[in-house]
């Protein structure tokens, strides 16, 4: 789609801009609560990009070569939705008087999903910024693979409007940094310079040349002085498309609530700017004899017009997908598979193959070795498959052997260098994830989850297909001491919704478990283990094939099929469990239940969970090398949990082991106190 020609602004373009500005400020008024400032400030630089620069489609706002737009200030919502109304969206007026009501489409902050042409959830400030990056870096990957001579199937831009607060947070920061070191230049970000913040001026805490910092990131850098100027805006915006090697940071300098009595206070940010106010608000931009909601019919024709050009753009690009599948079926078929969110149909064949042939019994492997190498398989039939780690590959196992590292050089590289940056590879993970056509997969310690812990929330709000590699997952790491010997975030993970964790005892429930990650929309966490562990083999133990698919399994049945007693575990302790049924042996008839994953244990129906745990047997003990939140709800009120329930400690792991009662003599021990 080609840009209008400069100066091509009129009375109808100011028109439609102060629409946008009163179509929100109407909304927060009516809603009683939300977020005018920002909406009133920004509306004329966000037109302008909407308008003639933004290349996507109402009636089909999931066409694959769409630009993408991310409102990372995601408070200022309300000027989101006037636009998608505006624009030709399926939100109608009514959507916007529902706006912050439940069930609407129209919630207090963006929101996957709920309204056609949002693109990402946003809020959390900073993380819209971060999931631009991971968009820009799919787009990129996407075309280096797919586009041929003549079918530019992937060749679109990246765009966000982003705030002073997103440029505080530290996650912006580590995202912007990669941005530049990827020299990704079609992501352009509108800076809405407005200099205030809810407590006051933004020079109380925030005081940096911004221009200088994003010039040091490798960032192209302009500044418009007036972001009330359309011709300014527009010149900035072409310039930015120019430039090619760098991604760009345009700063256009805006008031917070704009025309309104409360501009360029903090009252303006985040409250309705009140009955008298919104009046006064309205009668400067013209509006005074105007009612709520109101859209003038010449209003609605502009933004039409501009919704045809759009359409126009997408039917060419369809047109041109189709005679590309022809000339190219392979590609094209692939590319369809990986857009619909399908797997290769060798793929569970494949997983089944690596874990009969990679895990011998006899020779023990970490299930974050066991991962390493169900990567590598996997990614020989999933070719959608890419990631990388916060610099922890060696010891995360994340990298594809054989491939690139993605840059601006290797950019269909399949192998991502994310620097220590556990947060911003989060949330670029999202990003990734968002664009469509690819599944991301990010590595980091265990312990190290709690950095990226936003962005994993965010991961399972959206229900994003990433793939979280946590490893060194107990007080098993040993030496390296408490700082890095994870305790509590097993349970904190299993606290977040919709978010699978699984934590495999062995190399085939690590098969299963990347299995289960790749096959269910939503995000998962493999919790995986430093020190090398037994393999299980399928002769002794024939369920550890299909069993761990359902979360919790039988995997070693009490004498006689009758349990007394269960021990419940998870991870490494499954192995000490198994041990110490070999110790009772004779003394009491006693199963061992493997629970990589509570969740997926969760789903299973009530026939099932009375098989593997007995309603009439109440003595249970659980063993985890974590904290004991939650094993209640599988252990019952007469059960135990042998838990970490302090820090670890610096020493060997063994001793750490003993010390913390990890031992299969005392695992028996607390069996037998349940009798």
């Amino acid at each position: 789609m080609k840009t209008a020609p400069l100066k091509s602004f009129t009375r109808k373009d100011q028109a439609s801009v102060d629409t946008l500005r009163l179509l929100a400020a109407d909304m927060v008024e009516k809603a009683k609560s939300g977020h005018p400032g920002l909406p009133l400030g920004a509306a004329p630089m966000a037109y302008v990009l909407w308008t003639r620069f933004l290349k996507h489609d109402p009636q089909s706002p999931n066409w694959p070569d769409r630009d993408r737009f991310i409102l990372s200030p995601g408070h200022g919502s309300a000027l989101l939705y006037a636009w998608l109304h505006l624009a030709g969206y399926d939100l109608s007026l009514e959507d916007l008087k529902d706006f912050r009501q439940w069930g609407s489409k129209t919630p207090g902050h963006p929101e996957l999903g709920c309204a056609l042409g949002v693109e990402a959830t946003t809020g959390p400030l900073g993380h819209g910024f971060a999931m631009g990056v991971g968009l820009a870096l799919a787009e990129r990957h996407l075309a280096a693979r797919f586009n041929q001579p003549g079918f530019p199937l992937f060749d679109h831009y990246t765009y966000a409007l982003v705030s002073d607060g997103d440029l505080m947070e530290g996650v912006a920061s580590e995202a912007a940094s990669l941005a530049g070191a990827q020299g990704l230049g079609k992501l352009v970000y509108i800076y809405d310079d407005n200099q205030m913040t809810i407590e006051g001026p933004t020079e109380l805490a925030f005081s940096e040349d911004v221009r200088a910092r994003f010039l040091a990131y490798g960032w192209h850098v302009s500044v418009v002085s007036d972001g009330e100027d359309l011709l300014s805006v527009q010149l900035a915006l072409e310039n930015a498309k120019a430039e090619r090697e760098r991604p760009t940071l345009i700063m256009c300098r805006t008031k917070l609530g704009a025309g309104s009595p409360k501009a360029d206070t903090p009252g303006a940010h985040g409250e309705p700017l009140g009955p008298e106010a919104l009046e006064a608000t309205r009668a400067f931009y013209g509006f005074a004899d105007k009612p709520p909601f109101h859209v003038d019919p010449r209003v609605a024709a502009n933004f039409a017009g501009w919704a045809q050009t759009h359409s126009s753009a997408r039917q060419e690009w369809e047109a041109r997908l189709s005679e590309y599948v022809g000339k190219y079926p392979e590609l094209g078929s692939d590319l369809e598979r990986s857009l619909a969110k399908r797997l290769p149909a060798n793929f569970q064949e494949t997983l089944a193959e690596t874990a009969k042939s990679l895990f011998p019994a006899e020779k023990p492997i970490a299930t974050r070795v066991a991962s390493g190498k169900v990567i590598n398989a996997v990614a020989s039939v999933v070719p959608e498959l890419l990631g990388g780690s916060a610099d922890l590959a060696p010891s995360n196992k994340t990298q594809i052997d054989g491939e690139s590292f993605m840059s601006h050089l290797f950019p269909a590289g399949r192998n991502i260098h994310f620097g220590v940056r556990e947060h911003g590879m989060g949330a670029i993970l999202n990003g990734l994830a968002l664009h469509g056509g690819l599944i991301p997969f990010g590595g980091t310690f265990l312990v190290f989850s709690d950095f990226l812990r936003p962005a994993i929330r965010l991961s399972a709000l959206m229900g994003q297909k990433v793939v979280y590699v946590l490893t060194h997952d107990s007080v098993g790491v040993g030496e390296d001491g408490p700082t890095h010997q994870p305790v509590e975030h097993v349970p904190a993970l299993r606290l977040i919704p919709d978010l699978t964790v699984l934590r495999p005892a062995d190399a085939y429930e690590t098969a299963a478990a990347w299995a289960s990650a790749l096959s269910h929309d939503g995000p998962s966490a493999l919790v995986l283990s430093r020190q090398n562990l037994p393999v299980l083999s399928p002769e002794k133990y024939p369920a550890v094939l299909e069993g761990p698919y359902k979360g919790g399994y039988v995997l070693s049945e009490a004498e006689g099929g009758k349990p007394e007693a269960i021990i419940l575990a998870s991870g490494s302790e499954v192995h000490l469990a198994l041990a110490a049924q070999d110790l009772l042996k004779g003394k009491r008839a006693v199963r061992v239940v493997s629970m990589p994953s509570w969740e997926l244990l969760a789903k299973q129906d009530e026939d099932y969970l009375n098989h593997i745990l007995p309603p009439e047997t109440t003595r249970r003990l659980a063993v985890e090398a974590a904290r004991s939140f939650g094993w209640e709800r599988w252990t019952g009120s007469q059960g135990r949990v042998l838990a970490v329930e302090t820090f670890g400690r610096s020493a060997p792991a063994q001793r750490i082991f003993e010390e913390f009662g990890f031992t299969p003599e005392n695992v028996a021990a607390l069996v037998e106190g349940l009798f």
